[in-house]
């Protein structure tokens, strides 16, 4: 089986409710995941939106959340994640360039949020709040499988 990844709160493709996003408490959604890998020494997430500023005309792909050294043991993260994090787990730079979660936010349409959790076959060393990129570049190699969920969000004017 593969690994997979689930939400309480909101079903794979669809709406991320408000209280998750800046419109609402801004709090990371409650995560649970399975089907680890056996040789699983570490798990990474990261939350982003390919879709910014503009979903009829992306330019970038926005980060909301990087992290990383999760351990496998666990298999989620609590609602309002951040102040709960499994022990061990780093925390990354988001692209508001601060550490921690940022959620849904978008100036205008209706975005995709794209949660994606990486099972690693190391713990990773030597990183200090990294961006996604940093991530990504560090986990190059060492990925054994990973998991997507997507959530959408537009905001009511």
């Amino acid at each position: 089986m593969s690994l997979t990844l689930q939400s309480e709160h909101f079903e794979n493709g669809g709406e991320i409710p408000q209280l998750y996003t800046c419109d609402g408490k801004d709090l990371p959604p409650a995560l649970h995941w399975s089907n680890l890998p056996p040789s699983t020494h570490s798990l990474a997430l990261i939350m982003d939106d390919p879709d910014a500023p503009d979903p009829t005309a992306p330019q970038r792909t926005w980060v909301h959340w990087v992290l990383f050294n999760i351990p496998p043991t666990s298999d989620g993260l609590p609602e309002a994640g951040q102040k709960e994090l499994p022990s061990g787990t780093q925390v990354g730079i988001n692209d508001w360039q601060r550490p921690g979660y940022g959620g849904p936010c978008p100036p205008i349409g209706r975005h995709r949020y794209y949660f994606k959790l990486y099972a690693l076959d190391i713990k990773l060393e030597g990183l200090n709040e990294p961006t996604k990129s940093d991530l990504e570049k560090a986990m190059q190699g060492h990925m054994l499988d990973h998991a997507e969920l997507v959530g959408l969000y537009q905001r009511v004017k």
